[in-house]
């Protein structure tokens, strides 16, 4: 029985490009997306974007959410912006928490129509902090979580917003930490968790544009604090992603069961959380589309997913 994922990664505000690109597969389509998967991973951006779906968001509704809301998450002066920087996070999470309840209400993890599975990181222990829906025995607790909660852990990028704390006393950050790409998670939970045969796993994944690793002088000198400072992020970023890529290549009997789509871009064209790109990562995200629909068409989205999700637990109805 073949078994279809998506696999989204962050990338704050560029996280339109998939968004984007979701909602011109949609209209080709002529139905959601989500219905073509069994089982959905998102980091940050990315886990916002696998929250919507879960909830029977279309693409097309997700992308609205990043051009409505967007400018008000990440509003303000950038001047003044950059001097708070320096001090502490660049952005009150209050807006983000609005724009999530706005969509998701008081909804519980557990009404998601879809398996979830969404990275963070406890910044108190030091362990990796994985939200899952109820889709297997094991999953005890998460899926009594609201999606708003989600969706604010995941998305605590350090520096960018606060450290999230759950109302249970937990203090997460953005996933994108340790897997801002999240397809070596999705491969995992899909083989090893619901035993799913690794020959029947299609994937998709996709990034929210990849810019060239440049570390300038780093390649052929040694550069000391000054010289990797900026660079670091970048550096960790694609080594994170490459390594996921490998891994999963690694675990699949084929490697053309990974289909990994991120557009290149120049260096230094987007940033996480300039708004004013906005028109153009949408843009970005429907040409990719149009490009790829060919090729995937064949691959993910000739019928339906294999079965409909049920839950091991279920949410109470009031």
């Amino acid at each position: 029985m073949l078994r279809r994922i998506l696999s989204i990664d962050g990338g704050g505000i560029k996280g339109v490009v998939p968004a984007s690109f979701l909602a011109a597969l949609e209209e080709s389509l002529g139905a959601p997306v989500s219905e073509y998967f069994d089982l959905i991973v998102g980091t940050s951006t990315g886990g916002i974007i696998a929250l919507g779906l879960g909830f029977g968001l279309s693409a097309r509704q997700i992308l609205e959410f990043y051009e409505v809301h967007g400018p008000a998450i990440f509003r303000g002066d950038q001047r003044l912006r950059t001097l708070r920087w320096l001090l502490r996070a660049k952005y009150d999470s209050e807006p983000l928490r609005a724009a999530l309840h706005g969509v998701f209400a008081n909804r519980l993890l557990g009404e998601s129509s879809k398996r979830l599975v969404i990275p963070s990181f406890n910044v108190g222990t030091g362990e990796v902090h994985v939200w899952k829906t109820a889709h297997h025995p094991r999953f005890e607790r998460d899926y009594k979580y609201q999606a708003v909660e989600v969706g604010l852990s995941t998305a605590a990028a350090p520096t960018y917003f606060p450290t999230y704390l759950t109302k249970s006393g937990i203090p997460l950050i953005d996933g994108g930490v340790w897997a801002n790409n999240p397809v070596a998670i999705a491969a995992v939970e899909a083989i090893g968790v619901l035993q799913w045969p690794a020959a029947d796993i299609q994937i998709l994944s996709l990034g929210c544009t990849t810019p060239p690793l440049d570390v300038n002088w780093g390649r052929s000198h040694s550069l000391g604090c000054l010289g990797w400072t900026t660079k670091l992020a970048s550096v960790f970023m694609a080594a994170q992603s490459a390594s996921a890529v490998g891994m999963v290549q690694h675990l699949l009997p084929d490697r053309n069961q990974l289909t990994r789509i991120s557009p290149v871009v120049g260096k230094g064209r987007f940033a996480l959380d300039r708004v004013k790109d906005i028109p153009e990562l949408r843009g970005i995200g429907e040409f990719a589309a149009r490009a790829a629909i060919p090729r995937l068409r064949n691959l993910f989205f000739e019928h339906p997913a294999a079965e409909e999700f049920v839950p091991f637990r279920s949410v109470p109805r009031n």
